[in-house]
């Protein structure tokens, strides 16, 4: 826990040091903006996946339906994006207290209701760097990762998938052992902002570490405008819930709670899914 907080700290040293620099200075050199015509057409440039019916019944992947069981995502979906809208947030972590929480399967459902709000363009990242769980549950393949992406190597264009026409998947097809030094960086903040300047997406969400096993989160959540917490019914403590809400309050704002794997199918929050 001691390490933690010294992660906290570390990163909040940061992100007052960038607030404060970027109230006092402006950049070197902007990220040059495209043209919605230009930057559709680097979203038709993205290699195009499908994804196989068994892949989608093994995997749990509900929201790929179009009957009730799409509903909790539906909901979540609709709720992420009037808490977006409201406060003017783009960037969305989720994140979870522990690992199995079922977060990256609630990513990769996001995907396909996201999917469905033709009106938007959304993109989801994997940037658990350390594995490759969202590749897995989409039943995917790729010779590069994210880390690749944020320090360089490879441009998102080239590296990015399309599931439909207006989500864009950015997967890991390797791990890495040094994922916090990556995501922490400032070549990372720079790729960022200039996959949004390439793109224009309306809403990206970054699918996180679990925040109590690694400090990947901590160096980087000051990229992030808010984040989504997944907790696990019947495991996560509400202890484990209150301590990561405060942990994540002092690096980002904190959009709410997701309760997942829930078997509670009565009031306003049924199908499965709780939100607060």
């Amino acid at each position: 826990m001691e390490k933690l907080q010294v992660a906290i700290n570390k990163a909040r040293m940061q992100r007052n040091k960038v607030s404060q620099t970027k109230s006092s200075s402006e950049p070197l050199e902007a990220p040059k903006k495209l043209t919605h015509e230009k930057s559709q057409k680097r979203w038709e440039g993205l290699t195009p996946i499908t994804v196989s019916e068994r892949t989608l019944n093994h995997n749990r992947l509900v929201a790929s339906a179009v009957d009730t069981s799409v509903k909790p995502f539906d909901m979540l979906r609709t709720r992420i994006l009037q808490q977006a809208r409201a406060n003017g947030w783009k960037r969305i972590a989720l994140v979870s207290p522990h690992s199995s929480c079922g977060k990256s399967t609630m990513a990769a459902n996001l995907a396909f209701s996201f999917g469905r709000q033709s009106d938007l363009r959304t993109m989801i990242l994997d940037l658990d760097l350390r594995r490759g769980g969202l590749l897995k549950i989409l039943d995917q393949s790729c010779q590069y990762s994210m880390a690749d992406v944020l320090e360089g190597k490879i441009s998102f264009l080239e590296h990015g998938r399309r599931l439909g026409t207006n989500v864009a998947l950015g997967l890991n097809g390797k791990c890495v052992k040094n994922a916090s030094e990556i995501l922490q960086s400032g070549k990372t903040t720079e790729i960022l902002d200039l996959i949004d300047a390439e793109f224009k997406q309306d809403i990206v969400l970054f699918d996180m570490p679990p925040l109590m096993e690694v400090d990947d989160n901590f160096g980087f959540l000051k990229n992030a405008d808010c984040a989504l917490l997944v907790a696990e019914a019947g495991r996560t403590t509400a202890d484990q819930v209150d301590v990561a809400e405060r942990q994540l309050a002092e690096l980002t704002n904190v959009m709410g709670v997701v309760l997942n794997k829930s078997h509670y199918t009565q009031g306003a929050y049924g199908y499965g899914y709780g939100y607060e």
